[in-house]
């Protein structure tokens, strides 16, 4: 692969490693800063991606280097939300959630997470297997899910409810949600971007959080490279449709557990 290939490739992967990178940390800022961090890596050594597998594969196994080396560290907070999620963070066993974001959410492989973060393929099996029940035990809720097409809230709602949580209800417009969301207040959000009037996901949501204050959010859509451009605060969490099971599941424990709050300015 040429230089200006390898580029090209590094740069259309670039906005899933800043995804993965928020949904791990729980900030846009500090994903931000270990995405710019690896880049700067590959650039000082382009050897760093040479062996990989592919491109792809190469730019996160740098990012898990840096990762590594670390300490893996989260926001030192003395209380709220960042500081309960440290001490969810301290009961997982370690690397689990990082195994389980990209097999589920970055649709890895589990070889290629194996070859990211430098362990066997078993041990990679092993540690989303566990991160899934590490999770899904720590934490239940209530989940409001904005949707407005029927079958997908349908089965949003049974995926929701199969892993413990509470639906407080299904709203089809941006009105409908924030009414909802007044009369059983959710723990998080699930939310489509384009809604049944052709009202926005994301201004719902962000009327929910000025009236009810910060809250884990997840957004689905068809387009998320529409929202994962770098030029304005974008989610932690964001599912691509069409999603799978998997998807939803890991995402909707991730938030859950780790209390995200960031989430779109429209």
């Amino acid at each position: 692969m040429t230089q200006g290939d390898l580029s090209q490739a590094i740069g259309s992967a670039l906005p899933y490693l800043r995804r993965y990178a928020r949904a791990l940390t729980g900030s846009q800022t500090t994903g931000d800063n270990y995405a710019a961090a690896t880049l700067e890596a590959i650039l000082a050594d382009r050897s760093s991606t040479a062996e990989a597998s592919t491109p792809k594969v190469g730019l996160f196994r740098v990012f898990h280097g840096i990762w590594a080396s670390t300490g893996a560290p989260v926001v030192d907070e003395a209380s709220g939300a960042l500081a309960k999620a440290q001490d969810r963070l301290a009961t997982l066993t370690p690397n689990s959630r990082e195994a389980l974001l990209l097999h589920t959410i970055e649709e890895f492989s589990l070889s290629d997470v194996a070859e990211i973060m430098q362990i066997e393929t078993d041990e990679a099996e092993q540690l989303v297997r566990l991160a899934r029940q590490e999770m899904a035990d720590a934490v239940s809720g209530r989940v409001l899910i904005i949707e407005d097409e029927a079958i997908i809230a349908m089965d949003l709602e049974s995926i929701v409810a199969d892993l413990g949580h509470r639906v407080t209800g299904v709203a089809r417009t941006r009105d409908a949600a924030v009414a909802l969301a007044r009369e059983d207040v959710p723990d998080l959000v699930l939310a489509d971007i384009q809604l049944a009037d052709n009202s926005s996901g994301i201004d719902a949501v962000n009327d929910i959080l000025t009236e009810l204050g910060a809250r884990p959010v997840i957004f689905i859509t068809a387009f998320p490279e529409r929202l994962l451009t770098g030029e304005r605060p974008e989610p932690a969490f964001l599912i691509s449709k069409p999603y799978s099971e998997d998807q939803v599941r890991s995402a909707v424990s991730q938030a859950m557990f780790f209390c995200s709050t960031e989430t779109l300015k429209a």
